[in-house]
């Protein structure tokens, strides 16, 4: 998926490309990539008639208990100690489309979380139970829009793992693998193996059970403000 700005309702804000396919829908528009390049492209996307924005993918585990493969949808969203909150409407029915995430505030970054420590004291600093980096990006441009938003997540990383350097450089710009880049890491680190074979297997925990929750939200992700939109948004 590409940066391609249309005038569908619903914009989904992904990072990786899977997510971004996962995402995908007839009235869905999506963006894909590393967030703090799109935020011009996400904005242009309201403009151009999008009357509601969701963030969708994987994230970091913060609180202990949620395992790779677990839901969570978004309260609020936190970064740089501002709660941006989420619409209540849609986050309920994300809620009620998978019955068993957990609602709680998300964390939004700039840069990885990687270790254990690092994601305890996120997590007794500002009270979120996951983190990403895109969240915060498009809280902040529908909060500006005054156009709803959501976020619903898939945990990946527990909140006890610390990520090996090889999972951090495995990502283009573009949201694809760069499999040359953990290829290196690897040859220069190699006992990080059995580290990486971990994050692999949480990776397919997450992505399974994002698949599986993106048919239960439907072709809309659950947006409940159709019937808001006016026709020359829509069109």
């Amino acid at each position: 998926m590409g940066h391609a700005v249309t005038a569908k309702p619903v914009i989904a804000v992904t990072c990786l490309s899977f997510e971004a396919k996962v995402a995908a829908g007839p009235r869905i528009a999506v963006l894909c990539g590393t967030a703090q390049r799109y935020a011009d492209k996400l904005e242009a996307a309201v403009r151009a008639g999008g009357t509601g924005i969701i963030s969708i993918g994987i994230a970091g585990g913060l609180a202990p208990g949620l395992a790779p493969g677990d839901w969570v949808v978004a309260s609020n969203v936190v970064a740089d100690g501002v709660r941006i909150p989420t619409d209540g409407r849609w986050s309920h029915r994300l809620l009620r489309a998978l019955p068993s995430a957990v609602y709680a505030d998300i964390a939004g970054v700039d840069a990885p979380v990687v270790s254990h420590s690092d994601k305890r004291d996120l997590h007794r600093e500002t009270g979120t139970v996951a983190v990403d980096m895109e969240s915060h990006i498009a809280a902040r441009i529908a909060a500006a829009y005054s156009v709803p938003f959501a976020a619903c997540r898939v945990i990946i990383d527990p909140a006890e793992r610390t990520l090996p350097p090889a999972a951090l450089v495995g990502m283009r710009p573009d949201g694809k693998a760069d499999v040359l880049a953990v290829m290196r890491s690897l040859a220069s680190q190699p006992r990080q193996i059995l580290a990486l074979l971990r994050v692999v297997a949480d990776a397919r925990a997450a992505r399974t059970a994002l698949f599986r929750g993106r048919r239960l939200l439907g072709d809309n992700l659950s947006y409940p403000h159709f019937d808001e939109v006016q026709p020359e948004a829509s069109r």
